[in-house]
């Protein structure tokens, strides 16, 4: 009897330690996960600022004028000034579209009725 219930217990310490074996291998595997993974949103990050910095040096003003200087006969742009802005009353704003053809059928708890030849009073 003794010596069953040492072969349960040795059985029982190699099953929990294969157990967690198995756990420390899955652990270090989802840290070197982990790791990759904030190495590229680390490196996506500083590409994402070499990007910003890149469209900064390229929207500069000094150098947007000399394009356009370069550019007039092409492009025939001119600055901007207070003279190109308008005040919100010169803005043109289309009328809403009204419609006044009421001669068309139009279908009312399951009967056709023409709506013009209704008198105003009934629905």
């Amino acid at each position: 009897m003794r010596s069953l219930l040492y072969f349960l217990t040795a059985l029982a310490v190699i099953g929990l330690a294969a157990w967690a074996y198995r756990e420390n291998h899955l652990t270090q595997q989802a840290m070197n996960e982990r790791g990759a993974l904030q190495r590229e949103v680390e490196s996506l990050g500083n590409a994402i600022t070499i990007q910003r910095t890149e469209w900064a040096y390229l929207n500069r003003p000094d150098r947007l004028r000399d394009l356009v200087d370069v550019n007039f006969e092409r492009l025939r742009l001119v600055p901007m000034t207070a003279d190109h802005f308008g005040e919100i009353g010169q803005v043109a704003y289309p009328l809403p579209v009204l419609r006044s053809d009421y001669s068309t059928a139009v279908e009312v708890f399951g009967d056709l009725q023409n709506l013009s030849d209704q008198p105003q009073g009934e629905p």
